[in-house]
C-alpha cells in the first residue's frame, strides 16, 4: 500500500481538516514502517519521554567493584654499628577489594577488605590492614571495623611518599596507621572534611573508649591543611598506665606539575599515672618531591622524633629519639611500576645510629568493574 498525502496548495487557505488528514496519513505511515522494521526504536519517542518519579528516584543506581594489589620488595644494606648486613625487605605489600553499591540517591553501602603480604619473611598473606563496612548517606558516612583513622588520613598520608615501611619516619614509631574496633563518622562539605573516630575494644580494658581521634581538613586541587586531636588509653597486662594526647597539624602544596612539598607536626603528651609531671614529645616530617623528567623523580625527607625520655640516665637508655634524612631516586618507566634507590640516615640521640642503602621494585595492579 502506498499512501500519497496531498500537497497543500499555497493559493488557498489551510484548514484544520487538512491538518487532521495529514496526521492520520502520518500515523498510518508510522504503523506501516514499524511493522516492516520491528527492531528499529523510534528515537524521537524516547527523547521526548519524560522520566516518571520512580525513574528519577532510581537514576544513578550502580555497583562498583575494585580489586587491587601492590607488591613492594626491597633489598637493602643496613649499617648498624658494629654490624652491617644485607636484607630482603618489604615496603608494605598488600592486596584487597572494595565494593560500593548505591541503592538510592545519596545512599551507598560499602565493604572493604585489605590484607598485608609479608615479602620480608615467608611471603605470608593474611594480616588484616582494613576490614570494615560503611554506609554513606546525605548526612555523612558511618564506618565500623578496622580502618584508617583521621590521624593518618589528615596528617601522615601527605608526607608518606617514600618506598619504605617506616615512612613517615618521625610519625611511624608511636603513631597510628590502622585501628581495629573503630567507629568513624565522616562529613564532606567541600572544601572541608570532618572525621571523628572512636575505638571500642570491649571489656578487655577498664575504659569505655580506648581511643578518640577527630580531625578537620581543608583541601583544594593543590593545597591541603589539617588539624587533628587524638587521645588514647595505655594498658599493659590489663593495667591502666595513663594516656597519650596528641595535637597535630599538616600542610601540603602542589606548586606545579613537578614540585610537591608537605609537612606534618605532632605535639604529644605522655600522661602516666606513675609520673607527677607530663612528659612532652613531638614528631616532625618534611617531604619534598621533584619531577626531574617524565620518567624520573627525586624525593627527599627531613624528620625528627622526640619521645620525651631525656631525664635521668636510665631514661636515656630507654629513649628512641632520633633525627635524620633520606634521599630517593625513582624511575617510572610505566605508570604501575616504580624502581627506586634510597639512602636513609637515622641519628639516635642515645642509641646506635642506623644508615641504609636500598633498591626496590613496586608494581601496582587495579581492576574496576561497574554494574548499572
Amino acid at each position: 500500500m502506498i499512501i500519497s498525502p496531498p500537497l497543500l496548495a499555497t493559493e488557498r487557505t489551510v484548514t484544520w481538516a487538512d491538518i487532521e488528514a495529514l496526521e492520520s496519513q502520518l500515523a498510518e505511515l508510522k504503523a506501516l514502517f514499524l511493522k516492516q522494521n520491528p527492531n528499529v526504536l523510534n528515537a524521537k519517542t524516547v527523547q521526548s519521554h519524560l522520566p516518571s518519579e520512580t525513574e528519577l528516584t532510581t537514576q544513578g543506581k550502580h555497583t562498583q567493584v575494585d580489586v587491587y594489589a601492590t607488591i613492594r620488595p626491597t633489598l637493602g644494606m643496613i649499617n648498624e654499628q658494629p654490624h652491617s648486613y644485607w636484607d630482603v625487605g618489604d615496603a608494605l605489600s598488600h592486596a584487597g577489594f572494595k565494593v560500593a553499591q548505591e541503592f538510592a540517591h545519596g545512599w551507598t553501602a560499602q565493604l572493604h577488605g585489605e590484607w598485608s603480604i609479608d615479602l620480608a619473611n615467608e611471603g605470608d598473606f593474611g594480616k588484616s590492614r582494613q576490614t570494615y563496612t560503611a554506609l554513606t548517606t546525605p548526612f555523612g558516612r558511618i564506618g565500623i571495623g578496622k580502618q584508617r583513622p583521621p590521624q593518618y588520613l589528615f596528617i601522615a598520608e601527605y608526607v608518606d611518599i617514600f618506598n619504605h615501611a617506616s615512612s613517615p619516619f618521625a610519625y611511624d614509631p608511636q603513631s597510628i596507621f590502622f585501628v581495629d574496633n573503630l567507629i568513624t563518622y565522616r562529613l564532606d562539605v567541600k572544601p572541608f572534611t570532618f572525621i571523628a573516630a572512636g575505638q571500642y575494644a570491649g571489656a578487655s580494658h577498664d575504659k569505655q573508649t580506648d581511643l578518640i581521634n577527630i580531625g578537620l581538613s581543608y583541601d583544594t586541587k593543590t593545597f591541603h591543611a589539617a588539624l587533628t586531636y587524638q587521645q588514647n588509653d595505655i594498658f599493659v597486662a590489663e593495667n591502666y598506665l595513663g594516656e597519650n594526647r596528641i595535637w597535630a597539624a599538616s600542610l601540603a602544596y602542589q606548586f606545579n606539575k613537578r614540585f610537591y612539598a608537605a609537612m606534618s607536626y605532632q605535639a604529644k603528651d605522655y600522661r602516666r599515672s606513675a609520673f607527677a609531671d607530663t612528659h612532652k614529645g613531638h614528631t616532625f616530617d618534611l617531604s619534598l618531591a621533584y619531577q626531574l623528567a617524565p620518567e624520573y623523580k627525586i624525593k627527599t625527607g627531613v624528620f625528627e622524633f622526640d619521645d620525651a625520655n631525656m631525664g635521668s640516665l636510665d631514661s636515656h637508655t630507654k629513649s628512641q629519639s632520633f633525627d635524620g634524612f633520606n634521599l630517593t631516586l625513582e624511575w617510572l618507566p610505566i605508570a604501575p611500576l616504580r624502581v627506586h634507590l634510597e639512602y636513609l640516615n637515622k641519628s639516635y640521640f642515645y642509641q646506635t645510629d642506623i644508615e641504609s642503602i636500598s633498591v626496590g621494585l613496586r608494581y601496582d595492579f587495579k581492576q574496576r568493574w561497574r554494574f548499572d
